[in-house]
């Protein structure tokens, strides 16, 4: 199964209008009519705590809509770039601010991961910023982009 990278951009615009039309009735939306199964690669790059909650709880909040639409929603979110410190165990250098919103971000990951949503690390990422993979919260998988060290 190939898989396109949508770019950041484009991602956050569909989520914020998801967001904003959405009822939690589960209606369909008309660009969603016909539409049988969603499938979606997230890519995660915020490095600031509180930005990155918001984003994982858009991400979730979609899926939910998409799920109870019917829709086969397949979700995957990839921790790539200085993300990868949002995911490890090691708070280190957080302020009590950015700590409530690591916490926030684990909770969030565990509850997503319950309703179906996959994770993935980027090793490569995660050896430039130090970040130990044992460090890293359960539910991650870790993938190294071949011909990019």
């Amino acid at each position: 199964m190939k898989v396109k990278m949508i770019p950041l951009l484009n991602v956050f615009i569909v989520i914020s209008l998801l967001c904003v039309v959405s009822t939690v009735s589960g209606e369909e939306y008309t660009a969603m009519k016909g539409i049988k199964s969603v499938k979606a690669v997230f890519d995660e790059r915020e490095s600031i705590p509180k930005n990155a909650a918001f984003h994982l709880k858009g991400i979730h909040q979609t899926y939910k809509e998409m799920a109870a639409m019917k829709k086969n929603p397949v979700f995957v979110v990839v921790f790539i770039g200085p993300s990868v410190k949002l995911i490890s165990k090691n708070r280190e250098g957080f302020s009590p601010e950015d700590l409530k919103s690591l916490d926030e971000i684990a909770n969030t990951i565990s509850a997503m991961a319950k309703d179906g949503i996959n994770f993935e690390m980027c090793l490569v990422a995660a050896k430039f910023f130090n970040v130990d993979p044992a460090s890293v919260l359960p539910r991650l998988k870790e993938w190294e982009m071949d011909g990019y060290l």
